[in-house]
């Protein structure tokens, strides 16, 4: 993980905030919240450390670096990012789940489940799963499946993101040349997320298996 992040993950951060600074924040947040692990914990505080020195100059404005641009742009590259993800779930997912979800022991009427909890959780779902690592990344898919209404999870998954992106910028800024420290700091979160997704997984693979068919309603 560690060579991945000193080979791939900073010298590709380093050529997208060079050559288009700002715009760079808000694309590789969108790049995190379209399903692809690209993780904040590193592209929001390395902006914050940039933030953080006056010498840094930003390629598009030829000026420092400034706090709430890089909050507000990252703010709106989370939401487009978020976008992608709700609209594969929404165009792809449902269709997909629909054919081969008992494969994935997934029931028809599991997807209706699926949906009445977004209609009644979406917007605490979508607020607060932007406060999660590694969740924060795929909560789209989801909710696209669930067709959650569109301005809701809109003004949620914004909501959320903006003290996720406040906190991580800050960090940066505070930690200047040491911000890498803040995504090891952050990483037994991210293990313990994992590891109680897979428990979670795990224990409803196992109560399926041990559960009988839907019982057939009576004409």
């Amino acid at each position: 993980m560690l060579a991945f992040i000193d080979q791939i993950v900073i010298p590709f951060l380093n050529t997208l905030y060079g050559a288009v600074g700002y715009l760079g924040v808000a694309v590789a947040m969108a790049i995190e919240s379209a399903m692809v692990p690209l993780p904040s914990e590193l592209v929001l505080p390395y902006a914050g450390f940039l933030v953080s020195d006056p010498t840094q100059l930003e390629p598009l404005t030829h000026g420092p670096w400034s706090f709430w641009i890089v909050v507000i742009v990252a703010t709106l590259g989370n939401t487009v990012g978020s976008l992608i993800g709700y609209a594969i779930g929404a165009w792809g997912g449902r269709p997909f789940l629909e054919r081969w979800g008992r494969y994935l022991l997934i029931r028809p009427h599991e997807i209706e489940l699926a949906e009445e909890f977004f209609r009644k959780y979406g917007p605490a779902t979508a607020f607060f799963s932007r406060l999660l690592p590694i969740v924060r990344t795929f909560i789209s898919f989801p909710a696209g499946v669930a067709r959650m209404p569109l301005w809701k999870f809109i003004a949620y998954s914004t909501a959320g993101a903006i003290p996720w992106s406040i906190a991580l910028v800050f960090a940066g800024t505070q930690l200047g040349a040491h911000w890498l420290d803040i995504r090891h700091a952050l990483q037994p979160f991210d293990l313990l997320i994992a590891l109680a997704v897979v428990a979670l997984v795990a224990l409803f693979v196992w109560w399926r298996l041990g559960m009988p068919g839907r019982p057939r309603r009576s004409a």
